[in-house]
């Protein structure tokens, strides 16, 4: 019997430093793939001599998959005047990649599958209300500037997935109040952490790297480290997270940020207004085990998103034994316990301060164990284990009733 096929649609190569939650859910989904399956990925490729629109065997997260970039693009980290999500919509357009199971993280591009034969799932990374009628124009992405534009092209492309899955209740909830008829499709997924990834360290080995940390960027012995990772965009804020540091006023504390993207020079911007340089790291992209080894010695993880899923960066933390502060926004406030983080009642410098001073002053009350508690029921080789379980259950017995019928139909029955 052949194997079942999963194709999974996102606008990203698996082989380069993509920053985002949905590339980390991606490479989690094809690394803890039940060898039943076969994998493929349709994506986007930043090296101009490898062939496009193609497919190739290539790796990821250590295993084999069949892979196609549909079109070239340098660094996916940064707005294009084109949104990358409409290029790549119009790329698949024409194409028929029908298969077993069909994996999608934008809507956008389902516009080219309405026709495609397989069974469909829609994952929804956000909140997507408060996404996309975000007050920020500014900055904002294409939906922002006309949200009642992608209503109704929700509406248009919704019924053909037969699952819609959410990291986030507010969105289920949304989605299911939305389309009532397609209600039953519509439930909560975890987001994931990789715990082979991202573990912690003892209290001793964690005091050792942080020292050593210090040393090397040349900071004293006792400074403590704030981490921050994402995308430098609207939705993460960092324009607030460079104003919290300014407000808690700490000479000993360092904050260091991960990630690329459109509001860089902004951020460089503050960070020199407030007089910052030497208290402010811009690290660039960094690859995921990179950043674990950061997450486990850092004191603190913050997050000043205006709206959010689940970040996967909190759980990368938490699990990481490193407790979080974070904004009122997404389902990360739902699973933090007392223990493990704060949440931010207000968007402000000052209550992101008074946060990160309570976790930092007072890191007794919120021991890794905590933290790793906290993070447990999100381990992805649990939670999409049991994804691909109930996949290839419903792939069975698919098989099995059209074999039925075909038994039948030869046998005159």
């Amino acid at each position: 019997m052949r194997k079942p096929v999963l194709t999974i649609f996102y606008q990203f190569n698996p082989s380069g430093i993509s920053i985002g939650g949905i590339q980390t859910v991606i490479r989690t989904f094809v690394k803890y793939a039940p060898s039943e399956f076969e994998i493929r990925l349709v994506g986007t490729e930043n090296d101009p001599s490898k062939p496009i629109g193609v497919w190739r065997d290539t790796q990821v997260a250590g295993r084999e998959i069949r892979f196609m970039p549909l079109f070239f693009i340098e660094n996916d980290n940064f707005k294009k005047l084109v949104p990358t999500s409409i290029k790549y919509t119009a790329a698949l357009l024409g194409r028929n990649l029908s298969s077993d199971f069909m994996h999608f993280h934008r809507l956008e591009p389902t516009l080219a599958t309405l026709k495609w034969a397989g069974e469909k799932t829609l994952f929804i990374h956000n909140d997507i209300q408060k996404q996309v009628n975000s007050t920020d124009k500014k900055n904002a992405i294409l939906w922002q500037r006309f949200p009642a534009a992608y209503f109704a092209v929700e509406h248009y492309l919704i019924s053909q997935f037969s699952q819609i899955l959410s990291c986030n209740t507010d969105s289920v909830q949304h989605y299911q109040q939305r389309y009532p008829d397609i209600a039953e499709r519509v439930s909560y997924v975890k987001n994931t952490v990789d715990n082979e990834i991202c573990y912690p360290l003892t209290e001793d080995e964690r005091e050792q790297a942080r020292r050593s940390l210090a040393q090397q960027m040349g900071l004293a012995q006792d400074t403590r480290f704030i981490l921050f990772a994402g995308r430098l965009h609207a939705q993460k804020d960092p324009v607030l997270l460079i104003r919290s540091i300014a407000a808690l006023n700490d000479a000993n504390v360092h904050l260091l940020i991960a990630g690329d993207g459109d509001l860089k020079d902004e951020l460089n911007s503050e960070i020199s207004r407030f007089g910052l340089t030497e208290q402010v790291t811009l690290l660039g992209p960094l690859a995921q085990k990179e950043l674990a080894q950061l997450q486990r010695i850092c004191s603190v993880f913050v997050l000043t998103s205006v709206y959010e899923g689940l970040p996967m960066v909190a759980l990368e933390a938490l699990a990481s034994g490193t407790p979080l502060v974070t904004t009122n926004c997404g389902e990360t406030p739902n699973l933090l316990t007392a223990d493990s983080g704060v949440v931010c009642e207000e968007r402000t410098p000052a209550a992101v301060a008074d946060a990160l001073r309570k976790v930092l002053h007072n890191s007794g009350d919120y021991p890794l164990e905590a933290c790793v508690k906290a993070a447990k029921p999100y381990s992805a080789k649990t939670v999409v284990g049991d994804i691909y379980s109930d996949m290839l259950s419903r792939w069975e017995q698919g098989n099995l009733s059209t074999s039925q019928i075909n038994h039948k139909s030869f046998t005159g029955v």
